[in-house]
């Protein structure tokens, strides 16, 4: 007995198995029955007949999966194969050369002051030897994407240096693509005399730049910040937008209660289409942004605790769509949360893109302190450590740290450090760290130095009765952020035991914010000092 094979769509009923063989309940073919069927399988007729069949809605008809092939067995006709046409869904080639990036740079840095009194956001040290663009720039690379865009203007000379001893050269290889600093400038004109506005604004005063041959072939433009920890794949967040046909694509995460209001918040439907959208409410209109995020997939216990939308500050923009936005259509509009976006939703479709892994947002002192401590635990949420996707920095080419007898636990040791009998506990130390015998350092963040000193000048230093950089003999430390190439001496307690919670005292060389105790870059904190 010969067999056949036949292909079934999606959703097709299968009809019923009667005693001479399958019917539809009315008219049946069958197979060596009373009802015989009259020709070979190649019969037009028969074909037509079995696809009729095949097609058949009856209520007690079984459903099959879509893909899947089923064996019937025939009479003494002919083999033959039927094939039944399948929807197929066809997704348009994505390719990364066809997205460009825009990394913003951010602004006066009032958030994470006083650590940026000097220096831009982005270029802020975390994790012990990276810099907070290190983290955009590295996902930029990972997911292909060569395009990309830096705007700065805040305190940006260390950020500039960081960025071209890393992107340019050092084995990164772009392509055909590069990595272009845009940094706030003068141009002729009334218009031109003013520094960047807001995050739109900066935007704008650039766009002349995808006129530029080498960028005719963008069709997608990411909106990124330089201010957040998180590890993501850009294309697939693009592929998200363009197999949703959006204009723009916003990437959320659900929020609990702790700091919405420093979020823009949005309200969705159940399709994703974005339906309202506030930049950091307050008050009323945060309560009015509440929703049920049971829509994103969570539980209702998981909804419970996180009833807000928070925009990641990430968006994807077709690349016509934000040139019509910021030049024609909201030419005055500065800012993208609080300006386009909102302006955008009746007009456009703006969906929303569910981000499901870790991210922080490093807009407080507090999360930023928190954020590093929280890379120490042994099971962290976030590691730099993954083979396939690896955050990039600028090569120090320095040696291994040095451990003499010390006691460490959950702890990150970055490159080129002297530890000498010292317990480190739950804290991370930068690069160059030098900690003297008897020095206990917890809950503490260490940036490090940009510079060695030598034995004999540390030497030298301590017979003059100058501090060294580093931690000197018998210095306990708790609840703190030690700043780029601090000079703390030997004796030092630093605990904030009275529990201040704010307090300025830049001409002693500290600050405490959020109750957390900040020595400033290149402070010296003398010996026997208590803070």
């Amino acid at each position: 007995m010969d067999s056949c094979c036949a292909t079934l769509r999606a959703n097709t009923h299968f009809p019923m198995a009667g005693k001479f063989g399958f019917t539809d309940g009315k008219n049946g073919f069958g197979f060596g029955g009373k009802k015989p069927v009259e020709g070979s399988v190649r019969s037009d007729g028969w074909i037509n007949g079995l696809s009729r069949s095949l097609r058949v809605n009856h209520q007690k008809a079984r459903k099959f999966r879509s893909g899947v092939a089923f064996s019937v067995l025939t009479s003494d006709n002919d083999t033959g194969t039927i094939t039944r046409p399948t929807r197929i869904f066809e997704r348009q080639f994505l390719d990364p050369k066809n997205v460009a990036s825009i990394i913003l740079g951010g602004g006066a840095g009032t958030h994470l002051f006083p650590l940026t009194s000097r220096t831009a956001t982005p270029a802020v040290p975390v994790g012990g030897c990276y810099r907070l663009i290190d983290i955009p720039m590295s996902n930029c690379i990972n997911s292909g994407i060569n395009k990309i865009f830096i705007l700065t203007q805040f305190n940006s000379a260390s950020l500039h240096r960081h960025i071209t001893r890393t992107y340019h050269g050092n084995g990164i290889n772009f392509g055909d693509g590069f990595v272009e600093v845009l940094a706030a400038t003068q141009t002729p004109g009334e218009a031109g005399m003013n520094w960047f506005q807001g995050t739109a604004d900066a935007v704008r005063q650039f766009l002349w730049l995808f006129e530029d041959a080498r960028n005719k072939e963008i069709e997608n433009v990411l909106i990124l910040s330089g201010d957040q920890l998180y590890r993501m794949d850009y294309m697939e967040l693009v592929r998200n937008h363009i197999d949703r046909n959006a204009d723009i694509t916003i990437s959320c995460v659900p929020v609990d209660e702790s700091r919405p209001s420093d979020y823009g918040l949005m309200k969705i439907d159940r399709e994703g289409r974005v339906s309202k959208f506030c930049e950091k409410p307050k008050d009323a209109d945060l309560k009015v942004m509440q929703v049920d995020t049971r829509l994103l997939g969570l539980s209702r216990e998981e909804a419970m605790g996180k009833p807000y939308i928070a925009s990641m500050g990430v968006y994807v923009f077709k690349m016509d769509v934000l040139l019509e936005l910021l030049t024609s259509r909201y030419p005055t509009a500065n800012d993208f949360g609080s300006e386009i976006i909102p302006s955008s939703l009746k007009e456009h479709n703006v969906q929303a893109y569910l981000f499901q892994d870790y991210w922080e947002d490093i807009g407080t002192l507090r999360s930023f302190y928190h954020a590093n401590l929280a890379l120490t635990e042994e099971f962290a949420k976030f590691e730099f450590y993954d083979p396939k996707t690896p955050f990039y920095t600028s090569p120090r080419f320095l040696p291994p740290s040095k451990m003499d007898r010390c006691k460490i636990k959950d702890a990150i040791i970055s490159h080129g450090c002297f530890l000498r009998e010292c317990t480190i506990e739950h804290s991370v130390v930068g690069e160059r760290s030098r900690l003297d015998s008897g020095v206990e350092l917890k809950d503490t963040l260490m940036m490090g130095a940009d510079s060695y000193q030598t034995e004999s000048e540390i030497a030298s230093l301590l017979a003059q009765g100058v501090v060294p950089m580093g931690i000197g003999k018998n210095t306990k430390i708790r609840n703190c952020i030690i700043d780029k190439n601090a000079k703390i001496g030997k004796d030092v307690v630093i605990m904030n035991k009275d529990g201040v919670e704010e307090s300025d005292r830049a001409g002693e060389g500290f600050y405490i914010r959020s109750g957390i105790t900040i020595i400033l870059e290149k402070a010296t904190i003398k010996d026997g000092s208590v803070i």
